[in-house]
């Protein structure tokens, strides 16, 4: 009898470390299954979100394709280039060691956050003003940019700054964007076409659908530079600091982008670049 019990003593253990292992497994210890493919989380923090990165072996940035300066596709070689690019290719770096390490997927400011929170992309690097509504859904690197909301118009326009607008005015932006809302916070009753990026905006803008294009200065010098019939009129009239965005709760990520930003500005290498696409210094 008491070896009839032994026996079946045994066998629950036996049976109960097979179930342990089963829930270990789905519990997603197993990271072969997805091989390593997909992007961290919500809430993983220490060395999960970033590890998982690491095994991958490249770093999903979503950034824009038809913001010049900041991030343009060139139709012709297929190419992405812009500050916002550069900036990606140093934070690949100090993970990997090696710019090239990076994949770049397209956002636009409406789909920019539901990507990241898909799963999509790692982080958002794409003039993304950091804002306290925006910081519910997200979590937010170091400011990388300072940028201000102004106005582009067709030269000889007798709009020359925001005091000119009225709620006769059409005023075209981006969807998804902060300069949509405050444009509307500051002009009462002004109208408003919005736009799936700035690309479509501006071609708005020069058929004639609207009489001013918003959004932030940076971002409109690099169209009047696509089109010098064009001009950014008036004096910054918000403060928009551009962060890098990740999943909420990946503070590791978040520290690997503050530790590249602060590499930059030591070397002197985001002087470079700021001025490479920008045109001036940073304190200029």
């Amino acid at each position: 009898m008491k070896k009839r019990w032994r026996l079946i003593s045994i066998a629950a253990v036996c049976a109960l470390a097979v179930l342990a292992g089963c829930a270990n497994n789905g519990a997603g210890g197993n990271t072969a299954g997805d091989g390593g493919n997909a992007a961290p989380t919500a809430g993983e923090s220490g060395s999960g979100a970033l590890g998982k990165i690491k095994e991958r072996g490249k770093l999903l940035v979503g950034v824009k394709y038809d913001t010049k300066l900041f991030g343009l596709k060139d139709p012709a070689s297929g190419n992405v280039e812009g500050f916002d690019i550069d900036i990606s290719k140093a934070i690949a770096k100090h993970i990997f060691g090696d710019e090239n390490a990076l994949e770049l997927k397209e956002v636009t400011s409406k789909t920019r956050i539901p990507m990241l929170n898909n799963g999509e992309i790692d982080m958002i690097v794409a003039t993304m003003t950091i804002t306290e509504e925006r910081k519910k859904e997200v979590d937010f690197s170091d400011v990388y940019f300072q940028a201000g909301q102004s106005l582009l118009v067709k030269k000889g326009s007798p709009i020359t700054g925001i005091e000119n607008l009225t709620s006769d005015s059409t005023v075209l932006g981006s969807k998804g964007s902060t300069s949509v809302k405050n444009i509307r916070d500051k002009v009462n009753g002004i109208k408003v076409l919005e736009f799936d990026n700035y690309q479509d905006a501006f071609n708005a803008l020069k058929a004639g659908q609207g009489d001013a294009l918003t959004t932030d200065d940076a971002i409109l010098y690099g169209m009047s530079a696509q089109d010098p019939n064009y001009e950014v009129v008036g004096k910054p009239f918000t403060d928009e600091p551009y962060g890098i965005a990740v999943q909420k709760g990946n503070s590791d990520i978040v520290q690997a982008i503050n530790d590249t930003l602060k590499e930059l500005h030591d070397s002197g290498e985001y002087d470079k670049i700021y001025e490479k696409w920008i045109g001036k210094k940073p304190s200029e």
